[in-house]
């Protein structure tokens, strides 16, 4: 920690439904007390302290990016449903912390296209279609297969080889049936293999349309294993095809992989 950089005494809150704001079961989200204080001030509810708080030093903008994760992580596991409605105060309460960093957090996702903003009621949870996904695959096909096929011609084995242990990763959850950490490693593995353009534009447009075709159809399907470990498989064919400067197999798999995404 920095010398001389402002303390901000915070308090350990329960642990949230969804896990903590990083994914992982049984974690707590730390919130300034100052961040709580300016809410109380304000009349907003927050739902009691705790006997003993440990205090800790946070950002809050950081509280606001675990609570973004952990909403994210909820949405593409099926724990937020299509067509529901959630309140910000509602949601803090079961994350244990204060309704504004997770006012911000579905703000954001309001940006993204995961929820609507439902004046005076909260946030509703958007119900992707199938044709949207099928949009978003044609729409990620034309930009990434050129792209991809570009690379191929280019890029020296030894950086495609580099990738390997990300295409693994998307393996590991698929085998978990893991469905919330397979969506942030297959996002993982096709950024990777775009920053090799050089194009940070072309990175954070990619990575929105990614981003929207993961989010849940309306009622959508219990997840099928095979489904998932197939589609991890692409990621290391690719790699080989890449490897071999096989374009025409580069171009079927990339087509093949997006028509296969809505997972």
């Amino acid at each position: 920690m920095e010398q001389g950089a402002a303390r901000e005494r915070t308090t350990e809150r329960p642990s949230p439904p969804f896990g903590d704001a990083a994914g992982s079961p049984g974690g707590s989200v730390r919130v300034p007390e100052q961040a709580r204080g300016a809410e109380a001030a304000r009349g907003e509810h927050t739902h009691g302290e705790p006997a003993a708080p440990r205090p800790r030093t946070v950002q809050r903008h950081s509280v606001r990016g675990q609570i973004l994760e952990a909403l994210r992580t909820a949405l593409v596991g099926g724990e937020l449903r299509p067509g529901e409605v959630y309140s910000a105060p509602a949601l803090a309460e079961r994350f244990g912390v204060s309704a504004t960093p997770v006012r911000e957090a579905m703000q954001r996702l309001a940006v993204e296209g995961a929820v609507e903003v439902v004046p005076n009621r909260g946030f509703r949870v958007t119900e992707r279609t199938p044709r949207e996904l099928a949009e978003l695959a044609e729409v990620r096909a034309l930009i990434e297969v050129p792209v991809m096929l570009r690379l191929a011609r280019t890029v020296p084995a030894a950086r495609w080889a580099e990738l390997r242990p990300l295409a693994e990763a998307t393996g590991a959850a698929a085998a978990r049936g893991d469905r919330a950490h397979y969506a942030e490693a297959d996002r993982a593995f096709h950024r990777a293999v775009l920053s090799l353009a050089g194009n940070e534009q072309l990175l954070a447009v990619a990575d929105d349309l990614h981003r929207r075709s993961q989010w849940p159809l309306i009622s959508a399907p219990a997840l099928r294993h095979g489904v998932l470990v197939a589609d991890a498989a692409e990621h290391t064919a690719l790699l080989d095809a890449l490897i071999a400067q096989d374009l025409a197999v580069v171009q079927t798999l990339v087509r093949e992989h997006f028509a296969g995404s809505e997972y």
